[in-house]
């Protein structure tokens, strides 16, 4: 199991904006990591909070969907990673989230660290890989789970469709700290204002999703609800 510590109280919890991380507070037993679009630093930071010891590495937050059928603000409990890593998720801790959040989809996530916005590749990746949704942190946390020998789950809620074509400006809107690059979007807006209006679309589903994400954190619990 490495140098980590199964004892420990805590659940790491990889997400992506500060914002997800911001769902997590006051939620007991979790300690939450922004990777904002930077897999290495987001590698360091986990590692570097294993160093105190962990129950479990969990990934957290939206979601892009890779099917029809899954609305924004709809729950995705993976039962295995695949992309960039391939992993199986603890079985025991899929069910327990499962059982947390009524209506949640339980099925295969994809990731690989690129934020997938053409609905044509959503599609694809969905169909080449039975895939219910898509991510940009799982690969990581799975991957330095997998290391330590650490349970691993992926519990994400869905802030934009399979046939949502995600806007150049919101690509470009993730900061490394995990805050949202205003500049950047504002820049993109700019050069292309043909995009607004899926721009504010996209903005919409965001909001939804976080306040969803926000419901759930609670209703998931301490510990990410990972059984002893």
């Amino acid at each position: 199991m490495g140098d980590v510590n199964p004892a420990a109280g805590h659940v790491i919890v990889a997400t992506g904006f500060n914002r997800e991380v911001a769902c997590l507070r006051g939620i007991a037993g979790v300690v939450p990591i922004a990777g904002g679009g930077d897999p290495a630093r987001l590698r360091h930071r986990i590692e570097a909070a294993l160093a105190a010891g962990a129950r479990g590495i969990a990934s957290f937050g939206m979601a892009g969907a890779l099917v029809d059928g899954l609305a924004i603000g709809d729950w995705v409990v993976a039962d295995r990673l695949t992309g960039a890593v391939e992993l199986d998720c603890d079985p025991a801790w899929a069910a327990a989230l499962a059982a947390a959040l009524p209506g949640v989809r339980v099925g295969g996530v994809y990731a690989d660290g690129r934020m997938i916005d053409t609905v044509a590749e959503k599609l694809r990746l969905g169909r080449h890989h039975g895939a219910l949704a898509v991510d940009m942190e799982s690969q990581v946390a799975g991957d330095v789970a997998a290391e330590h020998g650490l349970p691993f789950a992926i519990v994400r809620c869905v802030s934009d469709g399979a046939r949502h074509l995600l806007p150049h400006a919101i690509t470009v809107s993730m900061r490394p700290d995990g805050g949202v690059n205003a500049a950047a979007m504002l820049a993109s807006l700019a050069r292309t204002p043909g995009q607004a209006a899926d721009v504010a679309r996209t903005t919409a589903g965001f909001v939804k999703a976080m306040r969803e994400l926000k419901r759930g954190a609670i209703a998931i619990g301490p510990g990410m609800a990972l059984p002893a």
